[in-house]
């Protein structure tokens, strides 16, 4: 397909005679990054079964582009359009979850977090009053540009509303679908060691790692070596998690020889689209830096160590900070089996409960309003099912990367 050639999907004229099912509701999911495609599949099935609706997806264009996008959208089965079409058609709803690319659509937009908090844990030399919500990504020629912005605490909604009074009426809070799906999971979690290879006597730890020259792997990559060594034996599985963006920036093949040690000695690499969910919900403690993968951990009561060199990167008053006031460091210089074995006799401290009670203030109730909200758009009466918080996948022996 060219660059100005269109695909024959609903919307574009030249494929009205060749539909099958016709008069649909339009729906556009805006996938710049892996990052907003994973967090969108929590959303999509809110939506994606109803019989009046379909749904197309689009990856920005731009100067910069991260890889593999499309390849993943592809494998997945999506009905993927250029954005030089969607930008050109209509559609009734668009979701996103990012700021990207949404002033270009001539569609009513809803905007949803792609991780724990509504500032994010980061420290920028962009900083603003709201780190991740910057004017220029809200406001275009004076008009608010997203039609809805989700949040999942009342405190970050709160923010937003003093930092951008014009788009106080936008703001819509509903909590936290995929914290809620790993809650959800947590009964079933030796179906989730079981299913993932981890016997009934082992530990599983998870070594998380968010993306940035002071996370875990960026700035400490030896200690996910040492780790997977120091643990090694019958006692413990390690498993890591990457951001997306890591493997996107450094491309797979790098990111396993930079950890070429680190698989020998037993480590398994979590895929970047799904898993590390699973693998949470199956753990025993996590090892991990100032992302919202660690965050969750905590959330979800798990015994958590914090990488010393990320307190860096942490922003003040973000969840990370407050976190990083309630969880113990790791120590790099002292033996690391003998923290590790600490942290699991010690087990969840009760100091980490807010963690979870700051991920959202409506916790279960994500889906429910998440799909009023979007039919609301819509202008559709919602389905008669009712809505189902779904377990997160299971993490299986063979999935890897």
């Amino acid at each position: 397909m060219t660059g100005t050639s269109w695909a024959r999907v609903p919307g574009s004229r030249t494929a009205e005679r060749w539909l099958t099912r016709t008069g649909c509701r339009r729906v556009l999911a805006v996938v710049p990054h892996l990052t907003a495609g994973t967090r969108l599949t929590d959303v999509l099935p809110l939506l994606e079964a109803d019989s009046r609706v379909q749904i197309a997806f689009s990856i920005p264009d731009g100067p910069d582009a991260w890889p593999g996008v499309d390849e993943y959208l592809r494998r997945s089965g999506c009905l993927v359009l250029p954005w030089h079409q969607a930008r050109r058609m209509s559609f009734d709803l668009a979701l996103a979850s990012s700021h990207v690319g949404i002033d270009e659509l001539e569609a009513p937009v809803m905007v949803l977090p792609h991780g724990t908090g509504g500032i994010r844990s980061r420290v920028s030399p962009q900083t603003t009053e709201l780190r991740g919500h910057p004017r220029d990504l809200l406001v275009r020629d004076g008009r608010v540009v997203p039609e809805t912005m989700v949040f999942a605490h009342e405190d970050d909604a709160r923010r937003m509303c003093r930092a951008f009074p014009e788009a106080a009426s936008r703001v819509v809070v509903a909590g936290d679908v995929c914290f809620d799906r790993m809650r959800a999971s947590m009964p079933l979690r030796l179906r989730y060691r079981d299913a993932a290879g981890v016997e009934a006597h082992q530990k599983l730890v998870v070594i998380s790692s968010t993306w940035s020259p002071h996370s875990l792997f960026g700035g400490n990559l030896d200690l996910v070596t040492r780790l997977a060594t120091a643990l090694r034996g019958p006692g413990y599985r390690v498993m890591a998690a990457l951001h997306p963006l890591t493997w996107s920036a450094h491309g797979t093949r790098q990111v396993r020889a930079w950890l070429a040690e680190a698989l020998d000695a037993g480590i398994r690499l979590l895929p970047p689209d799904e898993g590390w969910r699973a693998a949470l919900v199956a753990s025993d403690c996590v090892i991990g830096d100032h992302g919202s993968v660690t965050q969750y951990a905590a959330g979800l009561g798990k015994p958590v160590l914090l990488n010393p060199g990320s307190v860096l990167d942490v922003r003040k008053g973000s969840l990370a900070d407050r976190l990083w006031k309630a969880a113990p460091v790791l120590d790099p210089a002292l033996c690391l089996r003998s923290q590790v074995d600490a942290l699991v006799a010690a087990g969840s401290r009760h100091r980490l409960s807010a963690i979870g009670k700051r991920i959202t203030s409506m916790p279960g109730e994500a889906a429910v309003r998440l799909r009023e909200e979007i039919y609301r758009i819509l202008g559709m009466p919602e389905p008669d099912r009712p809505v189902c918080v779904a377990p997160v996948p299971l993490l299986t022996r063979e999935s890897g990367t």
